[in-house]
């Protein structure tokens, strides 16, 4: 062996051991509640803070990045500790650039089977750091043929405060006459327009989530194949209790959106966190350098 390999590999066990210790952190800082995030052949490739587009307005969230995964969550702490852990496969991630927003700078879509969202970054160069390092890590893993792209897409939802009234019958929205999303559309709805449940299972395989009157048409007539019928292991048809899954759709509702006020972040931070790019030379998304 000569000395140069010698010091590859020593750069190289240097590098996993670096790499190791850096998702350790991370996993660490969503507690117990958080799901494991150490796994051969996973590296963090980035981490940064974005705005993202809630139903309730603009909130800082944490991001990282790794070469098979992109993860997310709420920020609380000093931001040293992180809550509501989202892992999203990145086969499962469609990306689309937008133009800026009048409440939105560098903005660009996260599209997912589960649901979709809008982030923003402090800088154009931030922007497209984030969306080329995305679209890298996802080929690398579409290519590796174990994983296939998804096929069906959650589609945003629009914000609450983007319209005060029903976006199908236009009732204005009050204390009482609430505003619901529909899953299919985002479309804000009131109840009225979004009394119908429909299997989804992109968003949900277990139960029927809400959908708007247009919503509940399309998916009957034009795609019914999305509207199977579940049977119970005995064949007897399943019957779902529509009052309570009501009560679990409004917890749904506000439950990403949940922030306990005395871990808002805007009272002790700056929203914005610079995307910084660990680059470990042997998952490089921009790939190897040329000589």
């Amino acid at each position: 062996m000569t000395a140069g390999s010698q010091h590859t590999m020593v750069d190289m066990v240097t590098s996993d051991y670096e790499n190791h210790k850096r998702i350790q952190a991370v996993e660490s800082s969503f507690g117990p509640q958080g799901k494991p995030l150490v796994q051969s052949g996973r590296f963090l490739i980035g981490k940064g803070r974005l705005m993202k587009q809630s139903r309730k307005g603009q909130q800082p969230k944490v991001f990282f990045l790794f070469n098979d995964i992109l993860v997310y969550g709420s920020i609380i702490i000093n931001g040293r500790w992180h809550k509501k852990q989202q892992i999203i496969p990145l086969e499962d991630v469609l990306l689309e650039d937008l133009q800026d927003g009048v409440g939105m700078k560098n903005q660009w879509l996260i599209r997912t089977p589960k649901k979709s969202f809008y982030v923003s970054a402090a800088s154009y160069e931030e922007k497209r750091a984030w969306i080329e390092h995305i679209e890298e890590c996802r080929l690398r893993v579409l290519q590796d043929g174990t994983c296939r792209s998804s096929m069906d897409y959650a589609s945003a939802w629009i914000p609450d405060h983007d319209t005060p009234n029903c976006m199908r019958c236009t009732r204005k929205f009050t204390v009482t006459h609430r505003r619901h999303h529909c899953r299919k559309c985002g479309f804000v709805v009131c109840n009225s327009c979004s009394k119908n449940r429909m299997m989804m299972e992109n968003i949900d395989m277990t139960k029927p989530v809400r959908v708007c009157e247009t919503c509940h048409l399309y998916l009957r007539t034009v795609a019914p194949e999305t509207n199977r019928l579940r049977w119970d292991s005995d064949g007897t048809l399943e019957v779902y209790d529509y009052d309570e899954m009501d009560r679990y759709s409004e917890e749904e509702d506000k439950a990403e959106e949940e922030v306990e006020e005395d871990h808002d972040p805007s009272r002790w931070m700056d929203s914005w966190s610079t995307y910084v790019y660990l680059k470990p030379e042997h998952i490089n998304p921009a790939g190897p350098e040329e000589n």
